[in-house]
């Protein structure tokens, strides 16, 4: 079995009760085998000679009250192969606790916090407790916790990282009703499974997310009126309006915008009604329509 090096951070965000886990590795799509979260249950980040049992049956027990410390104990004291294993979690209370097998290649060790914990192996020292740094300073602060999890990748990347080097990196982060159409947890899942600068990929895909997914701040909307003219050529440009420039915002232009933002996918944050718009939805087309 290939060892999967890695360093990793599960973490509990209480405003917002989330949970998440974010990861990068020089090991093909680590995320899909360290990374685990299930909302009101905790979060799992099992690697180096990763039991992936840990994950599922990690949640299962948090689920059912155990503490993270309690469930990596039971997981641990079960497995012969303990040595060789890493694995940290956070509960569903938001208490966090970390393995780190004998057997697991230098460097390897973690770094347990309040609400987290970084664990890894195969790294250049100082990589974990620099993720460690970094998270408690940002956390609470600008963003959300998937933000603050890429941070403290990206803190750890700068100390060191995966002494192999860099291929894959992801987050997830689940809460209750947070998923795509709010009949699941999924609120966030993003991976790069291949690329020479993952953790960089991955904060530009977590920005992506914001745009498409985040909540429409109402001190940043701007009246339709007010750009109905540049609203009309750049919809020229799109191919979806061949009308005059009036400044009018009339139903043939909603309808072209209408088509346009669901294209683009940007309907979450404008939904064809209504005489505002999300401003980030006029910037992201200036952006891309402007010639």
């Amino acid at each position: 079995m290939q060892p999967i090096a890695t360093f990793s951070i599960v973490a509990y965000d209480p405003a917002r009760k989330e949970w998440g886990v974010a990861v990068q590795s020089k090991f093909l799509a680590a995320a899909a085998v360290v990374s685990w979260a299930r909302a009101g249950a905790g979060a799992v980040a099992t690697q180096s000679y990763a039991n992936l049992a840990y994950g599922f049956e990690g949640l299962d027990l948090m689920a059912q009250g155990m503490s993270a410390a309690e469930a990596i104990a039971a997981l641990t004291a079960a497995d012969e192969q303990r040595a060789q294993r890493q694995v940290g979690m956070v509960d569903k209370a938001g208490r966090a606790a970390s393995f780190t097998g004998e057997a697991c290649h230098d460097w390897a060790g973690h770094v347990v916090g309040e609400g987290f914990a970084c664990q890894g192996n195969i790294l250049v020292p100082g990589t974990v407790e620099a993720m460690a740094e970094r998270f408690e300073a940002v956390r609470g602060g600008a963003g959300e916790l998937a933000d603050w999890l890429v941070e403290a990748l990206a803190a750890g990347q700068a100390a060191g990282g995966d002494r192999r080097g860099r291929q894959a990196a992801g987050v997830i982060v689940v809460r209750e009703g947070g998923g795509y159409g709010g009949n699941n947890d999924r609120y966030l899942d993003l991976r790069v499974d291949d690329d020479p600068q993952p953790i960089r990929r991955l904060k530009e895909l977590v920005g992506m997310h914001h745009l498409y997914f985040g909540a429409v701040d109402p001190e940043n909307v701007i009246p339709l009126a007010d750009v109905a003219a540049e609203l009309q050529e750049i919809l020229r440009r799109a191919g979806q309006y061949d009308g005059p420039t009036t400044g009018d915002f009339d139903e043939a232009t909603r309808a072209a915008l209408r088509a346009l933002v669901g294209m683009e996918n940007l309907e979450e944050r404008w939904s064809g009604d209504g005489d505002v718009i999300d401003g980030l939805v006029v910037e992201y087309l200036r952006g891309r329509f402007t010639a």
